[in-house]
């Protein structure tokens, strides 16, 4: 399977150009690509139009790496655009009415009622927008009900909307677009909040730190990656990349599932911020927090379906020895770290030889992946192991600097770059009783599993 001509893509915001254009540095992990003379004349810039085989090979490998993502205005359009849209929906018949009327009467729509307390209501709506009601007798959850949903869908494709959503004007048709890459399988919006979310202090943390929201820059929906799942709250697939569907077994993390399933099986899944559909958060404080916890209880059956994705952090070895020698907190540890990175950078030096100054990219790289090592370091201490956290902080100094200085660097770095209507100490409370919630889901759904395949780090060369 080959890119169309005509397919444009860009090169991501973190690709670096080296030496005029010889050499691309980016993706996850970082990788150092040399361009042939050949290779170089195929860009316009920072974007490449797919013209033969050479740049369709250039292209697709590009976008493997993480290097550069499609130009979605740019693409060309599908000869077959047909779709249907599925909305499985428990009760909530005002948000399915009002997702019905954003949706209109142009497309096929099929509602799941799955297994209502009113279904009359949630039948009513469906009549007033003349659209395919499928009752089922018994809740059988979000994935069982959307694989009734998608049996029976006849299109090329199949748009997944819950109906806590809105979809804006053209945020199918833009999603659609990425299917001209014969690889990709499904293709997310970004989810944003409702006007009518609330404006109380959690709405106002929801609505600008949701975890449904994955940013403003495009990206490939990939483990290990800044973007590494994507959830199905709306979402477009091929109907024959489905195959058996969601895994109806699943009452929570099902959209990671599938979304990792679909990578194994090398297809690639696309977020694409053009694209923009309303959610409906939880603003409730306790609403809010039984939410994050049931979305932490996902860890450990995603832990036993993908092992190899699901840890809470990645290390490199040097970045681990660095972390932990900070963790230290000896006379030495600062003299220790600071030869680590020294050693680490010139690995990476050597690995970059070549390039016009390969120490310079090599320091670049190596405090990148300090930063990122303390930022998953504070990630581990005051989210995922916070239980541990609040055992050592009972019994040693030490443990209590390490979590203050965690706490207050990551609360620092994320407020910056969040831009919370919050001030600073509401944001922290927010962030906090964040991590307290789904830190505890994770603890309890190990606990229950009795593995602590979800807790572990990971370390990778």
């Amino acid at each position: 399977m080959t890119l169309p001509h005509g397919f444009v893509i860009e090169l991501d915001r973190h690709t670096r150009v080296l030496d005029d254009g010889r050499a691309l540095v980016g993706g996850f992990p970082t990788r150092l690509v040399r361009l042939t003379p050949r290779a170089r004349r195929l860009f316009d810039g920072t974007t490449l139009r797919v013209r033969d085989a050479a740049s369709a090979l250039l292209a697709d490998r590009l976008l493997e790496l993480g290097m550069a993502n499609p130009v979605v205005e740019r693409l060309p359009e599908l000869p077959d655009p047909r779709y249907t849209v599925v909305v499985p929906v428990r009760d909530r018949p005002r948000q399915l009415d009002r997702l019905l009327a954003a949706i209109g009467t142009e497309v096929p729509v099929i509602v799941v009622d799955d297994g209502s307390r009113d279904p009359e209501a949630v039948a009513a709506v469906v009549a007033k927008h003349r659209t395919r009601l499928v009752s089922l007798p018994v809740n059988v959850g979000p994935a069982g009900a959307r694989n009734a949903g998608w049996r029976l869908v006849t299109t090329p494709y199949i748009v997944f909307a819950d109906s806590d959503t809105v979809l804006a004007p053209g945020t199918v048709s833009t999603l659609l677009r990425h299917f001209a890459d014969p690889r990709v399988a499904m293709a997310v919006p970004r989810i944003t909040a409702l006007p009518a979310s609330g404006a109380g202090w959690i709405a106002r943390y929801e609505n600008g730190r949701s975890a449904l929201d994955l940013g403003a820059h495009p990206a490939a929906v990939r483990p290990g990656t800044p973007v590494s799942w994507a959830s199905t709250a709306c979402a477009v697939m091929r109907v024959d990349a489905l195959e058996g569907g969601f895994d109806d077994r699943m009452r929570v993390g099902e959209d990671v599932d599938l979304c990792w399933r679909l990578v194994e099986e090398g297809k690639r899944v696309r977020y694409e911020p053009a694209a923009t559909v309303a959610h409906a958060h939880r603003t409730r404080l306790d609403d809010w927090f039984l939410r994050k916890l049931v979305y932490g209880t996902g860890a450990q059956p995603l832990a036993e379906r993908h092992p190899a994705f699901i840890a809470p952090a990645v290390f490199a070895p040097w970045s681990l020895a660095f972390v932990a020698l900070l963790l230290a907190q000896r006379q030495w540890s600062i003299t220790a770290a600071g030869a680590v990175l020294a050693g680490a950078g010139l690995q990476i030096a050597r690995k970059v030889d070549g390039t016009r100054h390969p120490h310079r990219l090599a320091l670049r790289l190596t405090a990148g992946g300090a930063v990122n090592a303390v930022a998953q370091t504070s990630a581990l201490l005051t989210r995922h192991w916070w239980p541990l956290t609040v055992a050592g902080c009972l019994m040693s100094r030490r443990v209590r600097r390490a979590t203050a200085v965690a706490a207050l660097t990551g609360l620092a770095l994320e407020y910056r770059r969040d831009q919370v209507l919050l001030d600073p100490v509401r944001y922290g409370v927010a962030r906090r009783l964040d991590d307290l919630a789904y830190g505890t889901g994770v603890w309890l759904s190990a606990l229950r599993g009795r593995s602590s395949v979800a807790l572990r780090p990971r370390i990778s060369r």
